[in-house]
């Protein structure tokens, strides 16, 4: 079996995690880095043993991607620059008919969701969307609880990103966090809607169609979590579907609140499923129709199911390890992508319309998306 060159463009800590977690695989050769610092490949980075020049001695250094994409001779490429960039580096290797896993959110602007729709058409290579929230054991569970029947048809359904960022806390997990820029904290927290929004979205069968959501304003001293572009602490947003189907989601920017990253829950009209994490603890809970409405509680760790024995099975409580062992299979033996770029934008865009919904204080906005006939009239 011919293994896949494979390249990282962006060398953060989340960059350096995944070039680490693509030589796990034995038909996989971690090829190319790219980066614009070169000391993240040449001198030792946070919570690394040896530098990255000499954990890949056969790898080679790029500081110009389209260098690295033009001599690497890459069967795939991973992109895992700042979020507010994500898409141009995309672009730039579907051209040059390279497969691409990206991070989330996939686009910052709706500019940047046509081009990338259009290059993704024209492109022989697939393009998926490394949404590792997806993979997660309460995504697995809730499929499985929805295709069984047992959940019926949603209708309403929630979820919550409440990001614990006291400065003090984890000083030296908050440096690492800005070491492809400072997107995390000039980026409007309801933008940042992916991890919330996949998950559900596979359930649904439908686009989110309209959307009103609103701001806390500034709350948090400046003094203690520094200053910020952000209008707002917090910010909640309502979708809804053609169909109806209404999505809440709350998102912080800041808060001292430590009440666990990622709650969810789904509202059928057969059954309920939620995810609660509370101070480290989280917990599934669902019932049914089918099993008499009783509760039943289990572990809600992140590790998909199907990885559960699997040594290799790490980042994110394993979900990284699904996302690349997925990707790198569907590279392999020409499969579609396991997350699409259709659903990576499902996802994505719905935030870039829920914050011009905010800044016009909560106005109802529809929402249009480049495989909609009407996607021609938005402004870009």
């Amino acid at each position: 079996m011919e293994k896949i060159r494979v390249g990282v463009v962006g060398l953060g800590h989340r960059g350096r995690a995944m070039f680490k977690l693509a030589g796990k695989f034995d038909y996989v050769e971690c090829a190319a880095a790219c980066d614009i610092l070169p000391h993240n490949w040449y001198e030792k980075q946070w919570r690394e043993d040896s530098p990255f020049s000499e954990m890949f001695p056969d790898s080679v250094f790029y500081e110009n991607y389209d260098e690295m994409l033009e001599k690497a001779n890459l069967g795939a490429v991973i992109v895992e620059t700042g979020a507010d960039i994500h898409a141009d580096f995309c672009i730039r290797a579907l051209e040059r008919n390279i497969n691409v896993l990206t991070d989330i959110p996939v686009v910052a602007n709706l500019d940047e969701a046509d081009r990338l729709w259009k290059a993704a058409q024209k492109s022989s290579a697939i393009i998926s969307v490394g949404a590792n929230p997806n993979e997660q054991k309460f995504s697995v569970l809730l499929n499985e609880f929805y295709q069984s029947g047992q959940l019926g048809k949603p209708y309403c359904l929630e979820a919550e990103y409440i990001h614990w960022n006291h400065p003090d806390r984890d000083r030296e997990t908050a440096v690492a966090l800005t070491e492809n820029g400072n997107w995390r904290k000039l980026l409007s927290p309801i933008r940042y809607c992916t991890h919330s929004l996949g998950p559900l979205l596979t359930v649904l069968g439908e686009d989110l169609r309209r959307v009103s959501c609103f701001g806390t304003g500034q709350h948090a001293a400046a003094e203690e979590y520094g200053k910020s572009d952000k209008k707002d602490d917090m910010s909640c947003a309502q979708f809804q579907t053609e169909s109806g189907v209404i999505v809440r989601l709350m998102r912080n920017g800041r808060c001292r609140a430590d009440i666990g990253h990622h709650n969810y829950r789904v509202f059928g009209t057969e059954g309920y499923m939620e995810r609660i994490d509370r101070m480290g603890k989280p917990v599934i809970r669902y019932n049914s129709e089918k099993a008499n409405n009783n509760m039943e509680e289990i572990s809600g760790e992140f590790m998909p199911p199907a990885y559960a024995e699997n040594p290799d099975a790490e980042g994110h409580g394993g979900m990284d390890y699904a996302i690349e062992d997925r990707f790198f299979r569907a590279v392999q033996e020409g499969l579609p992508a396991p997350i699409s770029l259709r659903e990576g934008l499902a996802m994505t865009i719905p935030g870039i319309y829920a914050e011009e919904s905010l800044k016009r204080g909560g106005e109802i906005l529809s929402i249009y998306y480049p495989w909609d006939e009407e996607w021609l009239n938005e402004p870009k």
